[in-house]
């Protein structure tokens, strides 16, 4: 069950971190929608908020360690508890050979997606402890487990999170905190369309290739994902720690 449960979800303004928002809040969760887009974030809290449920938007950007310790106290503070983190934040960086990556094309992958994951997750457990337990739920991509030949800072931070978090697990196991990473296949969401309508062929032709990738012949909606999520991080998963959940269409079976 993950009614009543305090859950704070980073880069829930859009994708699978709006789907994961509003499948929260569906269940009877209260959501901390956080994101750099404001208005974005704010519309989706106030869309979950008309809708019955109870949701507050903050700004937060994940690479600023002084504003997650203020967002997070604030939403300590706000709710009365922290029972859920769905670190969610990331991006893709850019898609070059190793030799021809920079320094800052390469720092700029691993703060969003390694060290703001790091952040979230050091200044949530002090709140989780306070409070008997809790479920960090981390995403890294399939990309984490195999390679693909492109995007090297883009696998070596997921890579990185799916270590971070069975490491995690067995820190904070003694807390009663459990942490445990998702790994998506392709995920039709505004980051992959962005990606795909720079392409050539366009969008079409780049979703289409992106089908075949996946034996179940479809992309990943962010509610396939958002569901995941939600197992994790409720109680149904209390003997789940350490675990990395793929929800890849087949992908990866090949």
């Amino acid at each position: 069950m993950i009614r009543d449960k305090i859950a704070l979800v980073t880069g829930g303004a859009m994708g699978i971190g709006r789907a994961t928002c509003e499948l929260f809040a569906q269940k009877g969760a209260k959501v901390a929608v956080t994101d750099m887009a404001e208005a974005e974030g704010r519309e989706v809290a106030d869309a979950i908020n008309r809708d019955g449920g109870n949701a507050r938007f903050w700004r937060l950007n994940v690479t600023d360690e002084e504003e997650i310790e203020r967002v997070f106290r604030e939403v300590y503070d706000h709710f009365g508890r922290l029972d859920v983190l769905v670190n969610n934040a990331g991006i893709g960086g850019t898609n070059k050979p190793t030799h021809e990556i920079t320094s800052e094309e390469w720092d700029l992958v691993m703060n969003v997606n390694v060290k703001g994951v790091f952040f979230c997750i050091k200044h949530a457990i002090p709140y989780m402890q306070r409070g008997g337990g809790g479920s960090i739920v981390n995403l890294s991509s399939i990309y984490g487990i195999i390679g693909a030949a492109d995007a090297p800072p883009y696998h070596a931070s997921k890579g990185a999170v799916r270590l971070m978090t069975k490491n995690d697990a067995l820190l904070y196991a003694k807390d009663n905190i459990r942490v445990n990473s998702v790994h998506p296949g392709f995920i039709w969401t505004p980051m992959v369309e962005k990606f795909a309508s720079s392409q050539p062929g366009g969008v079409a032709a780049v979703r289409q290739a992106l089908t075949n990738l996946h034996p179940i012949g479809r992309l990943g909606d962010p509610m396939d994902i958002a569901y995941a999520i939600l197992y994790l991080g409720g109680d149904e998963s209390r003997f789940v720690t350490g675990a990395e959940l793929v929800v890849d269409g087949g992908y990866t079976a090949r």
